[in-house]
């Protein structure tokens, strides 16, 4: 059973940049589908960036251009590198796995602890 740390949340001013990781441990991790979520306050989780075990990839439309994700199989680590935040990006980002069905964000069932981002 894959498990998900998230790392490289923080503070950062508008226009900045920020990488997010995530650390999966589990065998089967190469074969899954990776993403990454996120949940503002009062608002409902999202989904941000997803990768396939293949390496094919989708965004959310509001990050297309500023935000790319990318996975490491070697070091079992998925990557959110974020640009150009704004304000509205402030949300506690998320890790997800799922064993099949990549290609939409419904449907992760594993999920890291979150790392806050904040964008002032």
């Amino acid at each position: 059973h894959v498990q998900l740390v998230e790392s490289g949340g923080g503070s950062v001013q508008a226009g900045g940049s920020l990488r997010l990781s995530c650390a999966a441990s589990g065998y089967e991790y190469p074969g899954y589908c990776m993403a990454w979520f996120r949940q503002a306050p009062g608002k409902e989780r999202e989904g941000v960036a997803g990768i396939s075990s293949g390496g094919s990839i989708y965004y959310v439309d509001s990050v297309l251009g500023r935000f790319t994700i990318s996975r490491d199989n070697t070091k079992n680590t998925v990557y959110l590198h974020m640009n150009s935040l704004k304000p509205e990006d402030t949300a506690m980002y998320y890790c997800a796995a799922r064993s099949s069905n990549c290609g939409s964000f419904p449907g992760y069932n594993t999920w890291g602890q979150g790392t806050q981002v904040t964008v002032s």
